[in-house]
C-alpha cells in the first residue's frame, strides 16, 4: 500500500513594513483623519495576502530606536519608505538615516517608495517575488 506524501506546508506569506511620518506631528494638518487613511491602506495588504505593519515616526531622537525595534522585530520582506518622508527637503537626513538602518537592520529586505499613502500596497508589490 503506498504511503501518503505529506502535504506541503504553506509557504509563508510576503511581509511588508511600512515606515512613515507621523501625521499627528504635522503642523496644520488634520493627523487623525491623515492616520484613518493610512491604516485603511495597511489594511488593504490584507488583501493580496501581504502581511503589513506601519512604523510612524517623528524627526526627533526617538527616531532609530523606533525604526530598529521595527526593523528586528520581523525578517521583513519589504520596506516601503513614505512619500511624507522623502518628498520633505527638510526631512533628508531623516530620509538617510531610515534607508541606512533599513540596510543595517533588515538587509534582506527589498526597498519600495511609495507615493503616497494610498499607493503602498503596490509599491511593495513591485518589489515583492
Amino acid at each position: 500500500m503506498p504511503s501518503a506524501s505529506p502535504s506541503p506546508s504553506p509557504s509563508p506569506s510576503p511581509s511588508a513594513l511600512v515606515v512613515g511620518y507621523d501625521p499627528r506631528a504635522i503642523p496644520g494638518v488634520d493627523g487623525e483623519a491623515l492616520r484613518a487613511a493610512l491604516d485603511a491602506e495597511l489594511d488593504r495588504f490584507g488583501e493580496y495576502g501581504i502581511h503589513a505593519a506601519m512604523t510612524l515616526v517623528v524627526f526627533d531622537e526617538s527616531a532609530e530606536a523606533t525604526l530598529v525595534a521595527s526593523l528586528t522585530g520581523h525578517p521583513w520582506d519589504v520596506v516601503v519608505v513614505g512619500g511624507g518622508i522623502r518628498k520633505a527637503e527638510q526631512l533628508l537626513p531623516l530620509f538617510e538615516q531610515i534607508v541606512n538602518l533599513i540596510r543595517r537592520h533588515a538587509p534582506q529586505a527589498a526597498i519600495a517608495f511609495n507615493t503616497n499613502g494610498g499607493d503602498s500596497v503596490e509599491a511593495a508589490r513591485r518589489r515583492l517575488p
